[in-house]
Order: structure tokens, then C-alpha cells, then sequence
């Protein structure tokens, strides 16, 4: 949502960029050794714009109420979709990102079935980044990687050995697509809940 390299016209009036950072702090950017970047396990978005990996209104609608996903001040539900890799790259790409903070893992404890975004085909070719016309990425078609579920409850784990293995393997698989490693994980909203360890969801 980067007014400059975001989605234009449908962006944030400012730079959230790592760079932004610098302009807001009067750091420079060398004085910057590492960038944290921080997502959730799914994707969300707050008003128009294209959303390539977003769901089904019934499906939508599940992991809404799941992750309550509503504005904090308007109450207005977002658009929920897939977790999108490609977005996801790209921001890795804009940001320098060194390592992902994963949040809302457990949101995902109740779907039998997972799919990760990894591509996009666009007028019949298969694409890895975010093309630069609005119009373009309006029309991609989302390629799904399919990830078995672990249905069971990750709230109040707080060991990351005590993660279920396909819980795991979704992390590894979302680390590997985005080529950055995943250092943090979030299992509830409470500060224990925040889980910390680089093996076994790095990217190689």
C-alpha cells in the first residue's frame, strides 16, 4: 500500500516501506543491519483494489470471524484471501527484508485444506512477480501450492518443537516461496504467544 510502489490509486497516504523508516527516524540507511518484515499467515485487504488470492464470500467469511478481521475504528470487515507469495516477494524485494515475522498462524487451526500463492498467470503466461499495471494484476489468476491443514488448536503452544508437523511444513513452504526466513511466529495476541526460532522454517 506504499503510496509510491503500491497499488495506486488504492494505497496509504505515506512510505511503510523500511525506508520510510528512515525518512520518519533520521536514521540512515546504513546505520540499518537488519529489516523485520511482518505478515500475517493469510492475506487481508481493506477496501478496493485487486486481490488476486482473495476467497470465496463463504470461505472469506469463515476466516474472518476466525481472525476477527473488522477495521479497529469502523468496524469495516476486510477481504480475506490465501497468502499470497508473490505479494509477498515483492515486499521482501522493496523492503530488503532479512528474516518474517509470521502472525495469526492459528487463525488457520480450523481449515482442513491450505493454498499458498506462489504464481500468477496472466493472458495464458505464468508469472512470478507483481506486474506494474493495476489493470494487469487485476486480471492475474492466482497458481496454488496445496497444503494439507493440521486441524487441531495452536493457541497456548509455546514451543515451536510443539507445533503440529503440517503447521510446520506450511511455514517452511511459505519461507522457501518467499526466499526469506521465517524468525518469528504468532499463535494468539498475547506477547507469549509470539514463537521464536529460525529452524525448521528457514528458506535455505
Amino acid at each position: 500500500l506504499d503510496l509510491d510502489v503500491g497499488t495506486y490509486p488504492f494505497v496509504t497516504s505515506s512510505h511503510p516501506l523500511a525506508g520510510g523508516a528512515c525518512l520518519g527516524t533520521g536514521v540512515g540507511p546504513t546505520a540499518i543491519d537488519a529489516v523485520l518484515g511482518v505478515s500475517k499467515a493469510y492475506t487481508t485487504r481493506v477496501g478496493s483494489g485487486p486481490f488476486p488470492t482473495e476467497m470465496p464470500p463463504a470461505a472469506a467469511e469463515t476466516l474472518r470471524t476466525a481472525g476477527s478481521e473488522f477495521g479497529t475504528t469502523t468496524g469495516r470487515a476486510r477481504r480475506c484471501g490465501w497468502l499470497d507469495t508473490v505479494v509477498l516477494r515483492h515486499a521482501a524485494r522493496m523492503n530488503g527484508l532479512t528474516s518474517l515475522a509470521l502472525t495469526k498462524l492459528d487463525v488457520l487451526d480450523g481449515f482442513s485444506e491450505l493454498k499458498l500463492c506462489v504464481a500468477y498467470r496472466l493472458h495464458g503466461k505464468v508469472i512470478h512477480h507483481v506486474p506494474d499495471a493495476l489493470e494487469d494484476l487485476a486480471a492475474c489468476e492466482p497458481l496454488y501450492d496445496t497444503h494439507p491443514g493440521w486441524l487441531t488448536a495452536t493457541v497456548g503452544l509455546r514451543k515451536v518443537a510443539d507445533l503440529p508437523a503440517a503447521a510446520q511444513d506450511y511455514l517452511a513452504a511459505v519461507s522457501s516461496a518467499v526466499g526469506v526466513p521465517v524468525s518469528l511466529v504468532g499463535v494468539g495476541p498475547e506477547r507469549e504467544a509470539l514463537l521464536v526460532g529460525q529452524d525448521p522454517w528457514t528458506s535455505g
